[in-house]
């Protein structure tokens, strides 16, 4: 994706957190490719977890995309066995525990880590875009109790030099008095909780108007929801990260999509393999982070999303993603028998040159039925056939074939669709 010489940067100063949001797109990859090859050997050097399973890399020779594609998924997934095995971190991080900032539980039990020093999830891009500025007080409803969220927010505020309410969920009355007492200025927290502090301000006859400015995370925002702050003169806007990688794309006000953070690397990949896909193509969402203490290298999140073409018209020049779009661990019990994105995958490496594929699970009667959807260009004669053979001997289980025409499959990162009611 080329720089045009039609596409106008405004530069007003305040306008962008740091002059790295800007970069000239052969300079950010320049400088994202060397701190690739420092990080792989950083990370073993000095994580004992990647000094096992990168063991066979030359750090230096993973200095392009392509070779960073080469390396093997850690999966989100695999945190949980990883920690449980080797307390307290798997042996993922680069820093003695104790040296830690904070140590947080999430739901799996996953711990996370956050390491000292001034901002480590680096949520301050994001809010800054959202509006947030130095001297201003953000109302923080996310959870201070286990989760990070709530310390994510905080420290992005405070690198910012923003005064922070430690609000917390629940309590609709003591938030919407505090907001009206305190003149906050920003939000943190879901998108729905924001309307429900509103609507309890405007029936208890309260002054909320100081509140112009929003920052959702970790919940659908609706365009049902984007108008209803829009029709109130709020500017609410979105992030999208996790608790492991911190922040990964955010939202500017000119909603075009999310903007990748600067000190990541996404990659999208064919659900269920480590391929990546051509932009604009659904798929899972693989982070880099390049963060000494906690290295994570090629991180499976089971998210889905696509890359979008061209930049943003706010001027930040990074790559977009379309957001969260899903889940990408789309396995599935078939008459006692699970079947697996890695299978379809693998059948597609099998039958190269065919496009998308789907398998759909269905019930007939008492019976669970699959049905593998192909596209394929053209009459191939004996291909539903072959197919059906090869699908039998990766899953074990019996499936139609169907053919497709090129393009005709959703883009959605479906690979295994599963219609089953739940009864």
């Amino acid at each position: 994706m080329g720089l045009g010489a039609t596409v106008v940067r405004r530069r007003r100063e305040g306008e962008y957190f740091d002059v790295l949001e800007t970069r000239d797109e052969e300079a950010r990859e320049e400088a994202l490719m060397a701190a690739l090859s420092a990080h792989v050997a950083q990370a073993r050097a000095q994580a004992p977890y990647y000094a096992r399973v990168l063991q066979h890399v030359e750090p230096d020779q993973v200095s392009n995309r392509a070779a960073l594609a080469a390396l093997p998924l850690t999966r989100k997934s695999d945190l949980v066995p990883l920690q449980a095995g080797r307390p307290p971190f798997g042996e993922l991080i680069a820093i003695p525990p104790g040296r830690l900032a904070r140590i947080f539980v999430s739901p799996g039990p996953i711990y996370d880590p956050e390491a000292p020093g001034r901002d480590f999830f680096r949520f301050a891009r994001a809010l800054f875009a959202s509006g947030l500025r130095s001297g201003q007080i953000l109302h923080n409803t996310f959870a201070y109790h286990f989760t990070p969220a709530g310390a994510m927010m905080e420290s992005g505020a405070r690198a910012l030099g923003s005064a922070v309410v430690p609000a917390g969920p629940g309590n609709l009355e003591q938030q919407a008095r505090a907001i009206a007492h305190l003149r906050s200025h920003c939000y943190a927290g879901t998108p729905e909780f924001l309307r429900a502090i509103l609507e309890k301000g405007d029936e208890l006859g309260l002054d909320l108007t100081t509140l112009r400015r929003g920052h959702v995370t970790g919940g659908a925002y609706t365009q049902a929801l984007r108008s209803w702050y829009a029709e109130r003169g709020l500017i609410v806007l979105q992030s999208y990260g996790t608790a492991d990688l911190g922040l990964v794309a955010y939202e500017s006000e000119a909603r075009e999509g999310m903007i990748l953070d600067e000190h990541v690397l996404v990659e999208i990949v064919r659900p269920g393999t480590g391929e990546p896909v051509p932009d604009g193509e659904v798929g899972e969402v693989v982070v880099t982070l390049l963060v000494p203490e906690y290295p994570l290298i090629r991180f499976a999140t089971g998210d889905l999303s696509a890359v979008l073409p061209g930049q943003s018209s706010c001027g930040r020049t990074n790559t977009r993603i379309r957001g969260w779009m899903g889940r990408a661990d789309q396995a599935a019990k078939v008459k006692g028998m699970f079947v697996r994105p890695e299978q379809i995958a693998d059948l597609a490496r099998r039958f190269p040159g065919l496009g998308r594929m789907r398998l759909v699970i269905d019930r007939k009667g008492d019976a669970d039925t699959m049905a593998l959807r192909v596209e394929a260009a053209g009459e191939q004669e004996g291909l539903a056939a072959k197919l059906a053979e090869a699908l039998q001997g990766v899953t074990k289980l019996r499936g139609d074939v169907e053919l497709h025409a090129p393009g005709s499959l959703p883009n959605d990162g479906k690979v295994i669709d599963d219609l089953r009611k739940v009864e």
